[in-house]
């Protein structure tokens, strides 16, 4: 049975936006939603998440809404990496530097970005020595969450939760190819560990190596919030995550 901070470092954790970026001082999302819920971190360090992933932390916390904190950064259009192929040596460091495979190529040839799955993090702009990185705002005045969607920070989430396993999988066997190493996303299985329950998340067209929900507890608004297309609940998914944080803090 889950503690009360990991229950609410669970909860906070759905209530970010999964860029992965270390903006907030911490390696992840997770660890910065733990950091929150033990009361170590502020819980406007997460520029991504705009002044409104504020509210929504603050809500969840029953604390009042505080400005975002300008030391971690400022809320902003969200961008994607673009890398300038002609200039572009192969060198790999940029794969390496994304937390969620948004990054394709091999030694010695060109990389690109799949602009999709891009978050924005910035993560590949320093390793590059040859500045063929650059970011560029795609969502015009959109910020914050305005600019990215709950469906977004879902699919980075287990985006990065592969990645994670792949590196573990390597530091593990660090004789491996660096082909097996940096296999696609699609061909490793992972274990999320989810502060949504993956029995309570309907599955994405690409998570083909998740289990299959299983039937939601009816006495929990959240589950039966995601047993339905997230597509179609995105104002009640927030709201049901809300709801079991208030409850939680009764």
């Amino acid at each position: 049975m889950l503690d009360d901070t990991t229950a609410l470092a669970d909860t906070l954790l759905a209530l970010l936006p999964q860029t992965q970026c270390t903006k907030c001082g911490y390696p992840d999302c997770r660890s910065y939603a733990q950091a929150m819920a033990s009361g170590e971190a502020g819980y406007n360090q997460c520029p991504p998440g705009g002044q409104e992933g504020v509210a929504r932390l603050a809500q969840a916390l029953q604390q009042p809404v505080i400005p975002l904190n300008p030391t971690h950064g400022v809320e902003r259009s969200r961008p994607v990496a673009y890398i300038d192929e002609a200039r572009c040596i192969g060198c790999t460091l940029c794969i390496q530097a994304c937390p969620v495979d948004a990054i394709i190529g091999a030694p010695k040839q060109m990389h690109t970005v799949l602009a999709a799955d891009c978050t924005g993090c910035d993560l590949c702009i320093a390793p590059c020595p040859v500045d063929c990185i650059s970011l560029l705002p795609v969502t015009g005045t959109a910020t914050g969450w305005a600019a990215w969607s709950l469906e977004q920070a879902q699919q980075a989430r287990i985006h990065y939760a592969r990645h994670q396993a792949r590196q573990e999988r390597a530091q593990k066997h660090p004789s491996s190819p660096p082909q097996l190493q940096q296999a696609s996303m699609n061909d490793t299985p992972v274990s999320i560990p989810a502060s949504i329950p993956i029995s309570h998340r309907p599955p994405s067209s690409t998570d083909t190596n998740l289990p299959t929900p299983t039937k939601p507890l009816i006495s929990d608004p959240l589950a039966q919030t995601l047993s339905r297309p997230l597509s179609q609940n995105k104002e009640a998914l927030l709201q049901a995550i809300l709801q079991r944080a208030a409850q939680k803090n009764q």
